[in-house]
C-alpha cells in the first residue's frame, strides 16, 4: 500500500467526522441529546463489531498492520484503562457534546472541537510529564484564544449565562474528557486487535448513554425521519472515521494525519453553513482560523 492512501484516509476521516456535526444537529431536532449520544456511539460499535467479525477485517487489519510490537494478550491493567476510556471519552464526552451542540450551533461545535487538542497536550504535559516547546506553546496559545473567542462570541462586557453560552462551554467540557480519552487511549494503542477494543469502547459507551437517558426517564421517541441522521453519524462520522484515522497513521504518520485531520472543523462549519444555513459571523472565522492554526502549529512541530 502507498503512502497515496493514507493521505486518502486521513482527508476521509476528517470530512466524515466533519459532517457528523450537522447531522447530529438535525437528529437532535426530534430526539433527545442524550438518546442521540447512546445511539450514534452504539451504531458505531455495532458497525466495527461487523466489520470485524466480516470476511473485510483481514484486509483491515494488513492495511492497519504496523512494525511497531504489539500486545495480544488484555491484562487486569488493560481493562481499568478501558473502563476510565469508556467512562471519559464514550460516555461523559457525548452526553456534554450532544447536550451541548442542542443548545449552540453547528458551526461553533465543529470550531469548538479543536479545543481537543488543547486539552490533549496540556494533560500530557501537566500528567504524563510530556516536553512541551516553544511551538506547542504557541499552537496551545493559538487554540485558547480561539475558544475563548468562539466560546463568548466576543461579548464580554455583556456575556450572561444564556443558552448558546451555555452550549459552547458543554461543547469544552466535552473535549476536556476527549482529551483525557486520548492520553489513556495510548497505553491500548499497542493492543493487537484495536477494532475489538474500539468496537467495545463503543458499544459499552452508547449502552450506558441509553440506561443513563432510562434512568433519567427521558422520552426514547426516536421518529424515522431522524434514524438516517444517527444511523450515518454512528456507521460512518465515528465507526470508518475511525478505520481511516487509523489507516493515515500506519502509512504517514501522526505528525500529518493530526494536520490533515484538524481541517475536520472547517468541513464541519461549512457543512453547516450550507445545510443548516447557520449564519457564518467575523468572530467565528477569525477564531475557528486561529483555533485551526493553533492545531497545525502542533501538529507541525
Amino acid at each position: 500500500m502507498t503512502h497515496h492512501w493514507g493521505y486518502v484516509g486521513a482527508v476521509a476521516s476528517a470530512l466524515l467526522f466533519g459532517i457528523g456535526t450537522t447531522l447530529n444537529k438535525l437528529a437532535l431536532a426530534d430526539v433527545h441529546p442524550t438518546v442521540v449520544a447512546g445511539l450514534i456511539y452504539f451504531f458505531a460499535g455495532l458497525t466495527l463489531a461487523l466489520v470485524r467479525v466480516s470476511p473485510v477485517r483481514r484486509y483491515v487489519m494488513r492495511a492497519l498492520e504496523t512494525p511497531t510490537k504489539t500486545e495480544a494478550k488484555f491484562c487486569r491493567k488493560d481493562a481499568a484503562v478501558l473502563g476510565l476510556v469508556v467512562l471519559s471519552g464514550s460516555i461523559a464526552a457525548p452526553f456534554f457534546f450532544l447536550n451541548g451542540l442542542n443548545q449552540t450551533t453547528a458551526i461553533n461545535a465543529s470550531f469548538l472541537q479543536n479545543a481537543e487538542c488543547f486539552f490533549t497536550i496540556l494533560i500530557a504535559i501537566f500528567f504524563l510529564k510530556e516536553k512541551c516547546g516553544k511551538k506547542e506553546l504557541a499552537g496551545i496559545g493559538l487554540l485558547l484564544v480561539g475558544a475563548v473567542f468562539l466560546t463568548t462570541n466576543a461579548q464580554f462586557q455583556a456575556l450572561s449565562l444564556n443558552e448558546w453560552f451555555l452550549g459552547n462551554l458543554l461543547i469544552i467540557g466535552a473535549c476536556l474528557f476527549w482529551g483525557i480519552d486520548n492520553n489513556l487511549s495510548k497505553f491500548l494503542c499497542l493492543k493487537e486487535d484495536l477494532i475489538l477494543v474500539t468496537a467495545l469502547k463503543c458499544l459499552v459507551g452508547g449502552a450506558c448513554l441509553l440506561l443513563l437517558a432510562y434512568t433519567l426517564n427521558l422520552s426514547f421517541y426516536v421518529p424515522i425521519a431522524a434514524f438516517p441522521y444517527i444511523i450515518s453519524v454512528g456507521a460512518f462520522s465515528i465507526g470508518f472515521s475511525i478505520l481511516f484515522f487509523m489507516l493515515g497513521l500506519k502509512e504517514i504518520g501522526s505528525m500529518r494525519t493530526g494536520m490533515i485531520f484538524s481541517t475536520s472543523s472547517l468541513f464541519g462549519a461549512v457543512f453547516a453553513f450550507i445545510v443548516l444555513q447557520e449564519p457564518f459571523t467575523a468572530v467565528q472565522t477569525l477564531a475557528g482560523t486561529a483555533m485551526i492554526a493553533g492545531v497545525y502549529v502542533i501538529y507541525r512541530r
